[in-house]
């Protein structure tokens, strides 16, 4: 890791003329002048989007369909036009290609989006499917890896201008020639693959590896239930945060891509997103993305030890019993960590950076082995960990963003079926979990409208069951029911964001179904 550490920026830049003229080529200037964005580059960061003025939470900033979609590099044996797990259900070959579909009638079929024409005639052509053994699908697993380049070649021809687009992007060729284990890996699995074993001689080992940087770089994950990638004309310039101002959605269908401001973005701001995941804490993200986007993060929760107080890593000190274990320099892979109890009371604790490592792998292992909806192993995870993971660790985030949404949803935890102190539970940790979310998540973001839409249920059944016993005052009764429509009516907006058919979508109804039955009961009791 350390021979890695110390990277070149400013291979991002590109040349301002170059961008404009590209940007302007995707639509004509009254789309130009109607656009929320614009595009600046400089030498830390290379490109980047910026606000041309204030965008407000929910605010659509771009919405695109992808240039080019397919299988991600770890992905299983998927169906060729729609991407199915085919691993997992019984399949066909093509009956041109013989590469692997879920039927001759997959949506997918004939679709530049999925299995196209030209693709097939090119796999047929090639005799590539005599590479592919069916007796064995890992073996097969592999050859997945090379369909995204090859798609992304074939534009050179069927589409000159996205490929155009395509190669303006980063690469970071000279730093990933660096990484044996990544060259290495496209070398044998996408380059030696598309020219050696498919004897297609036109396209140059530079030029692959060249995309395979792309797709590296500037992907973004599709789907919650497909294991894909995307590569958009647009949204690439988006530049990282630890703590975004923006969140996406994409569309199962034709993979379009909806970019929206989370929190207000003032004039001249960067338009940002997180290439790592949020819930994760600064070692875990940097080293995301030093091996996967091929840079070192520096902003402001990164820098922090204590993350902007999330203390998304901290421990609790086992001397003192009292103070806090956090990094001494997070901007260091090899820094020790140690107690911040600065005061005589602690004797003095550090733990090395190998240490501690191996610490959390150790607790990691222990949470993987939790059954997704074990309740009872989850709170006794815990519980055992309580003196020595910090309630918010991002472990112990993990394990509480799953209870809040397992509490109402699985057997024998149905949300009408719990006691008031099991709702009571409920209630906390949606709201320990809301708190971390308004550091390195804050405002109009998928799990927090997921979180916010669990919160208000127990809240509301709690206030019915007092209700009925008649223990409440009119005060109070208005006090909570206004508490839970609060929640509601801003889960309702997030969620109402999402796509239709995705489970956040359909929370998104039912909170919209509960939002008119409270103003029912407004009916009831009075006005707010």
């Amino acid at each position: 890791m350390n021979s890695r550490k110390k990277k070149d920026n400013k291979s991002r830049s590109r040349s301002k003329s170059t961008i404009n003229d590209i940007v302007i080529a995707r639509g004509d200037l009254k789309q130009e002048e109607d656009r929320k964005y614009s595009v600046k580059v400089s030498k830390l960061m290379g490109r980047y989007m910026v606000a041309k003025k204030d965008i407000e939470p929910g605010e659509i900033i771009l919405s695109e369909p992808p240039i080019v979609v397919g299988p991600c590099t770890d992905c299983k044996v998927q169906c060729l036009g729609c991407y199915k797990n085919l691993e997992e259900q019984a399949f066909i070959k093509c009956k041109t290609c013989n590469w692997p579909l879920c039927s001759q009638k997959c949506s997918g079929l004939n679709n530049h989006l999925g299995h196209s024409e030209i693709e097939c005639a090119i796999l047929k052509q090639t005799n590539s499917s005599k590479f592919l053994d069916y007796s064995n699908l890992l073996k097969i697993r592999s050859h997945m890896q090379a369909l995204v380049p090859l798609r992304c070649l074939i534009l050179k021809k069927t589409n000159p201008k996205n490929y155009d687009i395509l190669l303006n992007m980063e690469h970071h060729n000279a730093l990933r020639q660096n990484i044996p284990e990544v060259w290495n890996t496209n070398q044998e699995n996408v380059v030696n693959r598309i020219i050696n074993d498919w004897g297609l001689k036109e396209f140059s080992e530079d030029e692959i590896h060249t995309i395979c940087g792309i797709l590296e770089v500037n992907c973004f994950e599709i789907g919650q239930e497909v294991n894909i990638r995307g590569l958009y004309p647009t949204a690439f310039l988006m530049s990282h945060d630890c703590v975004p101002n923006t969140n996406h959605n994409d569309e199962e269908i034709n993979y379009f891509l909806t970019v929206r401001a989370s929190t207000k973005i003032p004039e001249g701001h960067a338009v940002t997103l997180s290439y790592a995941y949020t819930l994760q804490n600064t070692l875990k993200r940097r080293e995301h993305l030093l091996d996967n986007k091929f840079f070192e993060c520096y902003c402001k929760r990164c820098s922090d030890p204590t993350e902007l107080g999330c203390y998304s890593a901290a421990l609790l000190c086992p001397k003192c019993k009292t103070g806090v274990v956090l990094c001494d320099n997070p901007l260091d892979f090899d820094s020790s960590w140690s107690c911040t109890n600065w005061s005589k009371k602690c004797p003095g604790y550090t733990i090395p950076a190998r240490s501690m490592k191996l610490l959390l792998n150790r607790i990691t292992q222990e949470v993987d082995q939790i059954d997704n909806n074990d309740v009872v192993a989850m709170e006794q995870f815990l519980n055992k960990y309580r003196n020595v993971l910090h309630p918010t660790h991002y472990i112990n985030l993990g394990i509480k963003i799953s209870l809040s949404q397992l509490y109402g949803k699985i057997k024998g935890y149905l949300i009408h079926e719990l006691s008031n102190e099991v709702l009571e539970r409920k209630i906390d940790v949606c709201r320990e979990v809301l708190e971390v979310l308004d550091i390195i998540e804050p405002g109009y973001t998928r799990i927090r409208g997921v979180t916010l839409y669990e919160l208000h249920a127990p809240l509301m059944i709690l206030l019915t069951r007092e209700s009925a016993k008649q223990t409440l005052s009119k005060s109070e009764f208005k006090r909570r029911l206004k508490e839970v429509f609060k929640y509601l009516t801003e889960a309702s907006i997030i969620l109402n964001y999402e796509p239709k058919s995705s489970i956040e979508g359909n929370m998104g109804v039912a909170a919209n179904e509960a939002l008119g039955q409270i103003r029912e009961w407004q009916k009831i009791v009075g006005k707010f």
